[in-house]
């Protein structure tokens, strides 16, 4: 294709990502699959308008953007975080791997794959792609149990997935004959010295974030963090070490050992230019992606598909529901594992290397694959999130599904909205009513809670209001964040007193046919910053919460909509 300078190529990307993204928004697409698809457009599939070597060039580009998006990840898991959280997510964690694992290798040997390339293509089936699924919770503003478990299940998905595979591929030669016995110990040994080292190199440039996040200050803070990532990330390429391990760790590190209230500063530093890489990254990944591979893959691939959807749904759905996990995580919680990209491929071009008819048959189900699970993912991840209540009130009106019909009268609204001609909020708040905006996947504290359980549940939320509920699920009280303020510094209590006793007599609610006309004058009435929705039948069962600064926002949006069509 043609010859221009790479810069050139680098304008087509940054341009097309800004179009996609609008289109994402107009057509309901979360924007990590505009982005995909518009790089299928540009890409050899369609339009064929970028040189293959640019793409090659531009690759420390994506490399850097995944390395930021794992800094990123790693860095929600602190110790505190993981202890109460790991003996939950742990075993639905096993049981989606194992479930995956055996699914895909059972399934695809019954389809007629042979017995090598089935269980190499079970622990592929394993990984989950990082950058994708991160980036949606992300865009979606998501909170909830189902986005908590997402990042953890992730994480977990991609170590197993590395190490099944690697020590699959060295029994599978030693049994094919094509290595001595002394083989698989030294396979083994350099499998252990890729884990332990990237892990090192992580650790060790998480330590020096923090250490240079207390001296350094200012500007210069970000030159230090991208300056120690990308050392880290080249050390790691030069080094062929996994580096997403490296940069899970390093962002555990950095989350374990900086003051509790930088690590939020680090972050946000660094997500403008985490943003901007990763419309690259996906408008790239996207030219790379080629349709025709997914036809390629025929059956076996199909089967490939089909087999992993059914371990991530199935491997989340049983265990959820026998451990009595709310519905919606046992419901859509495997879903968000959709996706799969990165490490699958990575791993699928070194089987090519160690053996080139395996590893060449791996790499097309893969490649063909990818294509349907990184359009399919994004889609499947938003959606889960939205039907599992854990997306803020703003979001949610945009993204709420609707029929062919309403969805086009919603297209041309939007254009009008963006010529000025319509108001962008296209009902008037009495209209509006509480069941379409509430987050739903809320939890309250129980009446029983011990005031050290109550302390606990406040340093993870939130909101500086809390419902206190009783044994039907009911709301009995609230617990505002202030009016502990005199208990929390007597040590004596922690022991003796329970919720029912802190909390105050529930003064309102709000009910799921309430307009948001109706919420917003209660909150004028009070000093809440959140309030309970619950069932109007007897008992009122907490369905969740309404919050005060999200409707604000929603109103300032159509006051700003409604001056900017006056002064037209």
């Amino acid at each position: 294709m043609g010859s221009w300078h790479i810069i050139f190529t680098l304008g087509i990307f940054l341009a097309a990502g800004l179009l996609s993204g609008t289109l994402g928004e107009l057509f309901r697409l979360p924007k990590v699959t505009a982005y995909l698809l518009m790089g299928v457009i540009l890409g050899p599939a369609l339009l064929d308008l970028v040189p293959h070597k640019h793409i090659e060039e531009l690759e420390p580009l994506t490399d850097l953007a995944m390395a930021l998006v794992l800094f990123g990840l790693g860095n929600h898991f602190t110790l505190s975080r993981l202890r109460r959280l790991f003996h939950r997510v742990l075993p639905l964690s096993l049981s989606e791997i194992l479930a995956t694992f055996f699914i895909v290798y059972v399934g695809l040997l019954l389809v007629g794959e042979s017995g090598s390339a089935a269980i190499l293509l079970g622990a592929l089936a394993i990984a989950t792609a990082p950058a994708t699924t991160i980036l949606v919770l992300r865009e979606m503003e998501s909170e909830g149990p189902i986005s908590e478990y997402t990042g953890i299940l992730v994480a977990l998905n991609n170590l197993a997935s590395i190490i099944a595979f690697e020590v699959i591929f060295v029994a599978v030669l030693f049994f094919k004959g094509d290595s001595q016995g002394g083989s698989v110990f030294s396979g083994l040994a350099h499998l252990s010295m890729d884990i332990f080292g990237s892990i090192f190199i992580g650790v060790f440039g998480g330590f020096m974030i923090s250490y240079g996040s207390s001296i350094i200050k200012g500007s210069r803070r970000i030159i230090m963090f991208v300056g120690l990532i990308s050392l880290a990330l080249g050390l790691c390429r030069t080094m062929e070490l996994p580096y997403m391990l490296t940069f899970l760790a390093m962002g555990f590190t950095v989350a374990n050992s900086l003051a509790e209230e930088e690590v939020p500063k680090v972050e946000k530093e660094l997500y403008p230019l985490t943003g901007f890489l990763c419309v690259l990254f996906f408008i790239i990944h996207g030219v790379e992606l080629k349709p025709k591979q997914f036809m390629e893959a025929g059956l076996i691939g199909g089967g490939y598909i089909a087999f992993r959807l059914l371990g991530k749904y199935f491997g989340i759905l049983v265990p959820a529901r026998m451990r009595g996990e709310e519905p919606e995580v046992s419901q859509w919680l495997g879903t968000t594992l959709f996706a799969q990209a990165g490490a699958a491929i990575a791993l699928s071009a070194i089987a090519v290397g160690r053996d080139e008819v395996l590893g060449t048959h791996l790499q097309t189900i893969i490649l063909g694959s990818v294509v349907f699970f990184e359009i399919v993912g994004p889609i499947m991840i938003r959606q889960s999130v939205l039907r599992a209540g854990e997306v803020p009130l703003i979001n949610a009106i945009h993204h709420t599904a609707g029929d062919p019909i309403s969805e086009f009268q919603s297209m041309v609204r939007r254009f009008l909205v963006s010529f000025g001609l319509l108001s962008e909020i296209d009902q008037p708040p009495d209209q509006i009513l509480v069941e379409q905006l509430y987050r739903k996947n809320v939890k309250g504290i129980s009446q029983t809670a011990t005031f050290n359980e109550v302390i606990s549940f406040i340093e993870h939320s939130h909101d500086n209001t809390f419902p206190v509920l009783g044994p039907n699920e009911e709301v009995v009280g609230v617990i505002r964040y202030q009016d502990l303020s005199n208990t929390l510094f007597d040590p004596k209590i922690g022991s003796l007193v329970r919720a029912a006793d802190l909390a105050n007599n529930l003064e309102t609610v709000v009910y799921p046919d309430d307009s948001l006309a109706r919420v917003w004058a209660k909150f004028r009435e009070g000093s809440y910053d959140c309030l309970p929705v619950v069932a109007r039948e007897q008992p009122h069962r907490m369905l969740g919460i309404i919050r005060r600064w999200e409707i604000l926002k929603y109103y300032i949006k159509g006051h700003r909509s409604a001056q900017s069509n006056d002064s037209k």
